[in-house]
């Protein structure tokens, strides 16, 4: 006769004693992705070489550098204020608690529990009915899943990666409507400049007009000189209005990114240059770049997917549980909690899925796909960061040259004006050419704001694109 052991037989108990570390072994044959990675380049293609000092980052508050008290106002009423970034600031409250909930996963769980039930029917031996009976139970669950495989340390890695993500966004969004709004201001300020061109432009061709009318009236011009005389400072102050609308829906704009109403962020008209743009430092590490929050969120992000890929791997191994209860069940409330109505109940419990019609199979498939598309997206970040801060340099490059050679054509056109000025007031030449220079002249003017605006944007953007301001040591 064979012998049988106590618990079974024994080949049963070696088989289901082995289950978990064969599963086990499985999973730790798949083998997860390498994170990927994007070397960045050793410089800056369009990065002056005038000087080699090199760049450290400074505080958030880069808008400083450009010396306008108005625009540091601006800018962090938009911090505090603007409703997109309020929304961003609850989509990271939101991935806090998701954090809590995944450490949450981790700990025992307590539960506990109480209630009377009424049961009747049924008849006795003799016939009579069996009358109505009570029952009192009340009770308390303890259960626990320890965490064998690391799926919840792979779901807590989740949760925390999608917050720092959620904070990394927020950073990003905040610095990308600052952003925006400096370059609103600008263009603001400049339409500014344009307006008080145009009242100095306004005050010159109404002293020509005077000037034609009183050659008309002296005989020494035609009247066609003067009708073009009028026509000219018609259209410079019909152009005034073009200029003044702009204005109104830059400023309407400003509101908005502020989380407030035109009327309640009123910026009045200024006179005065532009600001100076700052000197950008020659030697920019390209480092700088990992300062740039959206790539910190989507590094983050990549993370979280591929904790969650671990997570979708793991699902093939069992669950381990240990429970344990104890609960007291009586007729009577009196006697609920007497020793003789105490029951217990103390034991682990392993449960695996052996069949689920290719589930988790697809579910690894998802999550593989998920991480493919994050690491994709993160590789495409950086390389629209690199290509961002190649497009500022470049313009700032040949915008600060422009500039010069504008100031310089600027130079020219005030001197024509004048020379052509003295000689139709000698009767040389017909207003014609004084028309010609006077608008030359003013073109000239409007296009070195324009520069500047465009010098002063694009040093804006090169912040932007780096993360934050820069300070040369």
């Amino acid at each position: 006769m064979s012998q049988l052991h106590p618990f079974g037989p024994l080949p049963r108990r070696l088989t289901l004693a082995a289950l978990p570390l064969l599963l086990a072994a499985c999973a730790s044959g798949t083998r997860e992705p390498p994170a990927p990675r994007v070397e960045l380049p050793a410089g800056f293609q369009y990065a002056s070489a005038e000087t080699t000092a090199p760049a450290t980052p400074i505080d958030p508050d880069w808008w400083r550098a450009y010396g306008d008290p108005e625009l540091d106002a601006l800018l962090r009423r938009v911090a505090e204020a603007n409703p997109e970034l309020a929304q961003a600031e609850a989509r990271w409250r939101q991935a806090l608690s998701q954090v809590d909930a995944a450490r949450a996963l981790a700990l025992p769980q307590l539960g506990a529990g109480g209630g009377v039930t009424r049961s009747g029917g049924g008849t006795t031996s003799s016939g009579a009915s069996a009358g109505t009976r009570r029952l009192y139970d009340a009770g308390l669950d303890l259960s626990w899943t320890p965490d064998l495989w690391g799926r919840a340390a792979r779901e807590r890695e989740a949760a925390a990666a999608g917050a720092d993500a959620q904070a990394a966004l927020l950073d990003a969004g905040r610095l990308a409507l600052q952003l925006a709004a400096a370059q609103g201001y600008v263009r603001l300020r400049a339409l500014d400049a344009h307006l008080a061109l145009q009242a100095e432009a306004d005050v010159a061709y109404a002293r020509s007009l005077q000037i034609t009318r009183l050659q008309y009236e002296a005989g020494l011009v035609a009247r066609a000189d003067v009708i073009q005389a009028e026509t000219q400072l018609q259209s410079l102050r019909t152009q005034a209005f073009t200029i003044t609308r702009q204005r109104a829906l830059e400023a309407n704009a400003l509101a908005l990114l502020a989380g407030t109403t035109p009327s309640d962020l009123p910026i009045a008209v200024r006179e005065g240059a532009l600001p100076a743009v700052p000197s950008v430092p020659a030697a920019l590490p390209v480092d700088l770049l990992r300062r740039r929050p959206d790539l910190a969120a989507a590094e983050r992000q990549l993370a979280a997917a591929h904790a969650r890929l671990g997570i979708a791997q793991r699902a093939w191994l069992p669950d381990l549980s240990l429970s344990a209860s104890v609960g007291w069940q009586a007729s009577s409330f009196a006697r609920l909690f007497d020793t003789p109505s105490r029951v217990w109940s103390l034991g682990p419990r392993l449960a695996a899925t052996l069949f689920d019609g290719g589930a988790r199979r697809a579910n690894e498939a998802l999550f593989t796909a998920a991480y493919d598309e994050q690491a994709a997206a993160w590789r495409a970040g950086v390389l629209a960061a690199v290509r961002e801060t190649e497009d500022a340099l470049a313009q700032l490059g040949t915008l600060a040259e422009q500039e010069r050679q504008q100031a310089r054509l600027v130079e020219l056109a005030n001197e024509n004006e004048r020379v052509v000025g003295y000689r139709y007031e000698a009767g040389e030449i017909s207003f014609l050419e004084v028309a010609t220079a006077q608008n030359l002249a003013l073109s000239a003017r409007r296009a070195a704001l324009d520069v500047r605006a465009e010098r002063l944007a694009a040093s804006m953007a090169l912040v932007a694109a780096l993360g934050g301001g820069w300070q040369a040591p």
